[in-house]
């Protein structure tokens, strides 16, 4: 068989009524081009002119102008949209919970949907660095030269996040032997100060976990009876264990079992837990530590679901950011080696510090899983408090609508 296999039309699809047989009945073209008589059009909205005219390339100004340079800023300025819009979620989620709108469990929805937005947020920051990596280091160095003094540290929105969400001060690895804060100027200097003097989202937690529903109730001593419990737990497993034949299987198991113990009984003693707590190791009230833990072992319960998720978000918040931190330490590692950075810092080894427990505020809800006992070591509730903790609490007077929310 020659020539064209289309030749004489002899295939089963006309190509001559690619378009709608009947162009009166096409709906899909019945709307109404209302920007055609004037008024707010899309780019002046997002005010595009501003936002595509921003990309100066420093290489170019000098006179030879490198392509990269270019995806290089677009990124950080994207990094940076970002951080703004993490900062809008979180200022909003602080202010829930400073004026006191939690108490009305209604509201923790909103919060819930905040702090998830921020992760999501979080995870495109994160999966952003493929995109970086789309340069070589070799792509970098043409560059890299033009960009000095200026550096990633100078960052203010992510030292302001850091501050807001509660990063410690007295945990912070110093910037070249000086405060973080010595690097900013002005505005940015009083924006910071005024940052670290502002209620953070891990100390507004802290009051919120405090007041747990159930955890201050006299029909129902919930850290009395989980310490009886988990008092007659071990001494059940130790007598398992002594029971079994001298062997180094039987050695290793009480060492396991002496770990367990010295983990649990731990829990229960406050003035280790405060000493911890000075030394930065600790991040939350022992207070607060038992309502995070009563939520962790009730959050079946209805009353319980919401403030479940809205820890297991907090966690979520803090391992992105960690991964964040990473990949940037992995990046810059890739890019320059060990050389210093553009702002004069020590570069990849400055960074590598930074990723570590010091800067994860949520820790203690981690290491929760360090407490966690066999289900029937928890307290059973009696039926008063059963139904307290499976019905919300309500008080108008704090409850807000999506309309007057902001």
């Amino acid at each position: 068989m020659n020539g064209c296999p289309f030749k004489g039309n002899n295939y089963l699809f006309n190509f001559s009524k690619l378009s709608l047989e009947d162009e009166k009945d096409d709906k899909s073209q019945e709307g109404i081009n209302k920007a055609s008589k004037g008024g707010l059009v899309y780019g002046d909205y997002l005010q595009l002119n501003k936002i595509l005219n921003a990309q100066e390339l420093q290489s170019e100004k000098k006179g030879n102008k490198i392509h990269d340079e270019h995806l290089f800023i677009v990124t950080h300025q994207a990094y940076e949209l970002w951080f703004k819009q993490i900062l809008w979620e979180m200022d909003s989620v602080r202010v829930i919970f400073q004026n006191g709108h939690v108490r009305d469990e209604r509201n923790m929805l909103k919060v819930i949907t905040r702090i998830n937005r921020i992760s999501m947020i979080l995870k495109l920051l994160v999966e952003q660095f493929s995109v970086l990596e789309t340069m070589t280091a070799l792509d970098f160095f043409d560059f890299r030269y033009y960009l000095s003094p200026a550096s990633g540290f100078q960052s203010l929105q992510f030292r302001l996040l850091e501050n807001k969400i509660g990063v410690p001060q007295s945990l912070r690895v110093p910037y070249n032997r000086r405060h973080y804060r010595d690097n900013f100027k002005g505005q940015d200097y009083e924006l910071l100060l005024k940052s670290e003097q502002e209620p953070t989202l891990l100390q507004l937690v802290e009051a919120w976990l405090e007041r747990t529903p159930g955890l201050n109730t006299e029909e129902f001593d919930f850290w009395g009876q989980f310490e009886v419990n988990v008092l007659k737990g071990l001494e059940e497993e130790f007598a398992l264990v002594q029971a079994k034949p001298e062997s180094e299987e039987k050695d290793d198991l009480l060492s396991e079992f002496q770990k367990q113990k010295d983990a649990l009984l731990s829990l229960f003693d406050e003035k280790r837990h405060e000493h911890l707590l000075s030394k930065g190791e600790r991040r939350l009230s022992y207070k607060a530590l038992k309502g995070a833990l009563m939520i962790y072992f009730y959050r079946e319960e209805p009353r319980f679901q919401v403030p479940f998720q809205l820890l297991t978000s907090l966690m979520d918040i803090d391992v992105l950011m960690t991964k964040w931190r990473y990949n940037h330490v992995c990046m810059v590692h890739r890019m320059i080696g060990s050389k210093s950075g553009t702002g004069g810092s020590s570069g990849y080894q400055y960074l590598r510090s930074t990723v570590s427990d010091r800067y994860k505020v949520f820790v203690d809800l981690f290491n929760l899983s360090t407490f966690l006992v066999p289900r029937h070591w928890i307290p059973k509730m009696n039926p008063n408090i059963h139904k307290f903790l499976y019905t919300a609490e309500y008080c108008d007077s704090s409850y807000f609508s999506s309309d007057d929310s902001d």
